[in-house]
């Protein structure tokens, strides 16, 4: 029962960040659950089983919320389905030793991602309540999206809500909608794909019914907060939890003394604040000239 509440916890956290981001679902829950020691294959397989559920309810309180365009769910979800199998496939072949820091530096590099992507850059924001995006362009980012997110434990969200958002074109909620509703296809594929590999022998109830139990109490909330929470913030804190959590078992595969270990997570440290700090005085610099050229309007 304690390690149902534990996974819950966690899966309650995931979804919210996911929810509101339109990523970091399955990076954070598998970042965790590496920590855990659980094998990270069984770890890959233990979310995306958990998110047939969690994407499930996601996609429907996003489309309640009319926050989905189903063109686009179709023909980034359908590409997605193909690379999470073939990512699957590849990491069940994996033996545990090789799998753990090649999965934490695939986590490590989407951490740096998302904390540089919501400090120093954030999305362009678009109106467009139906994305323009033709299949040339969402196939090939679809099937890359789904193959990291099941080789890596995650990068479904990282990979695909950042292309889309950078165009401009889409409204962020519809992205994100969109996004996390696809990710159901992704996670059927990539459990299939993961059963056929493993076998349920390895995979813990108590794992995935936690994840999922969490994930689905959090999706309504998350779909209503997408609106609400200040992404720049959020993106940055997470990416650093990520950066953190997994820059542990690279730095363990490298073997590298302790003093360059402690030196390097001083470093982390320092340029998270950092990378906080500039999100936040660039959230205050946009609302305040919003607030200029609302005064200068009236």
């Amino acid at each position: 029962m304690r390690t149902l509440i534990v996974f819950a916890l966690v899966g309650l956290g995931a979804q919210l960040v996911d929810g509101a981001l339109g990523m970091a679902y399955g990076v954070t829950s598998t970042s965790l659950l590496l920590i855990a020691g659980v094998n990270p294959a069984a770890a890959s397989a233990s979310v995306h089983l958990a998110e047939v559920g969690t994407t499930l309810a996601a996609g429907a309180s996003h489309w309640r919320f009319g926050n989905v365009d189903w063109k686009l769910v179709l023909k980034l979800g359908v590409p997605g389905a193909v690379g999470a199998f073939l990512g699957a496939t590849v990491l069940s072949a994996l033996s545990t030793d090789s799998a753990a820091p090649i999965m934490s530096g695939i986590l490590l590099a989407l951490g740096v991602y998302i904390l540089l992507r919501f400090s120093v850059s954030p999305p362009k924001v678009g109106a467009a309540r139906v994305s323009p995006h033709r299949a040339k362009f969402l196939s090939p980012l679809g099937l890359l999206a789904g193959f990291i997110d099941a080789s890596g434990g995650g990068g479904w969200g990282p990979v695909a809500t950042p292309a889309l958002l950078t165009a401009g074109k889409t409204a962020p909620r519809t992205v994100i909608g969109s996004v996390d509703t696809s990710e159901f296809l992704v996670a059927v594929a990539a459990g299939g794909g993961f059963l056929l590999g493993l076998g349920s022998a390895v995979l813990d109830p108590w794992t995935i019914g936690g994840l999922f139990l969490g994930g689905v109490i959090a999706a309504p909330i998350a779909a209503w907060l997408v609106t609400r929470i200040p992404a720049p913030v959020l993106g940055t804190a997470v990416g650093g939890i990520i950066v953190f959590t997994n820059a542990r078992t690279v730095l363990r595969a490298l073997d590298l003394p302790g003093p360059a270990t402690a030196a390097i997570y001083v470093l982390i440290l320092a340029a998270w604040a950092t990378a906080v700090t500039v999100a936040l005085r660039k959230l205050r610099a946009t609302a305040a000239a919003t607030e200029r050229e609302l005064v200068a309007t009236t």
